[in-house]
């Protein structure tokens, strides 16, 4: 992909910012450093998903110097645990990952092999990678579609996947506005095929500008795009209305996010440095099934739940035990001083 310094994203913002598209930033939470992962090995990182099968593990991928490699990150050290090599496929520029499921309901990974930075070539690729049961490495086949733009060749660096069905999303990545296409319904094909004549994506709204990473949420109530300062929250599936843009942390090229398990935050990572972030959202940014799970527990006054979903004592209930208490001493002093007054 065409490297862009922090101080070039900056300078581009900057312009968007007089034009008017510079969104307006909420308070979320403070970011955290989760963990590192080797550099050397995942030096530009571009595209990052949650893995559908395996609890506490993301798929990350390189973008052009990577080639049809995606590894399996821990969550919990950012230790790779799975190389998937993609085989027979030509990767040209990866640039995206997303989670999702195919015809049949199992869970596969969608590959964006759609870099185009001169915007010259007539077909880019859709990878489908079936997600693996066992994490080690490994070469897996995979199936391929091609597909084009309506309007001609596109660089894009965003694929969003409906996380319940075969559909997706590719949005393009322009200095101003991007566009955002839905790719037509897939043929079937079996593991190791390619379908070559292009299929024709529909353009169905604009973005931002410098989209670099985009996720639909597991409920699919949610989607987020990101560019290298920002990410903004849409309800729904694409198009979306957006809801707010939160300050991401500052990355020399910030290119992935995906969303955490709980709903509640976005985790991101960039290129050369190896960190990976988790950013909270504030709570109109949360996505369904988290709001959901917060009012179900709001509405049970004797218990609260704690970071891991169990179901503990309430401090306000236990408060509200000392004050019946206190209460009731002071009833208690105050009949025995009415009695020693009448005396």
């Amino acid at each position: 992909m065409k490297k862009l310094s922090w101080a070039a994203a900056v300078l581009a913002f900057a312009v968007l910012a007089g034009a008017g598209y510079a969104p307006a930033i909420a308070a979320g939470g403070t970011p955290e450093k989760l963990c590192t992962f080797d550099v050397k090995e995942l030096p530009e990182v571009s595209g990052i998903t949650p893995s559908i099968r395996h609890k506490n593990v993301v798929w990350v991928h390189n973008d052009s110097s990577g080639g049809a490699v995606i590894y399996a990150l821990d969550l919990s050290s950012c230790k790779i645990v799975s190389r998937l090599t993609l085989a027979d496929m030509p990767a040209r520029d990866i640039e995206a990952i997303a989670s999702g499921r195919d015809a049949a309901g199992n869970p596969v990974l969608w590959v964006g092999d759609f870099g185009d930075n001169q915007e010259s070539w007539p077909f880019v690729r859709i990878y489908q990678v079936p997600e693996p049961k066992t994490l080690t490495d490994q070469t897996v086949p995979v199936r391929a579609w091609r597909f084009a733009y309506p309007d001609g060749p596109h660089n894009a660096e965003t694929l969003l996947a409906d996380p319940r069905k075969p559909q997706l999303w590719v949005v393009t990545k322009a200095l101003a506005t991007g566009v955002t296409y839905r790719l037509p319904a897939l043929p079937t094909i079996a593991l190791g095929e390619v379908w070559k004549e292009p299929l024709v994506a529909q353009q169905v709204g604009e973005t931002d500008g410098l989209i670099s990473d985009g996720a639909v949420s597991g409920d699919a109530s949610r989607f987020v795009l990101r560019d290298y300062l920002s990410a903004r929250i849409y309800s729904g599936l694409p198009p979306g209305k957006p809801i707010v843009s939160v300050e991401l942390p500052t990355e020399q090229q910030g290119e992935a996010v995906t969303w955490a398990r709980d709903g509640r935050a976005l985790l991101v990572a960039g290129e050369r440095e190896g960190t990976l972030w988790s950013v909270p959202l504030p709570p109109e940014a949360w996505t369904k099934s988290a709001q959901d799970a917060q009012a179900s527990a709001n509405s049970d006054p004797g218990s609260t739940f704690d970071e891991n979903g169990s179901e503990s004592e309430s401090p306000l209930s236990f408060g509200a035990l000392i004050g019946v208490i206190a209460l009731g001493l002071l009833i208690v002093v105050g009949l025995a001083g009415a009695r020693f007054f009448r005396r």
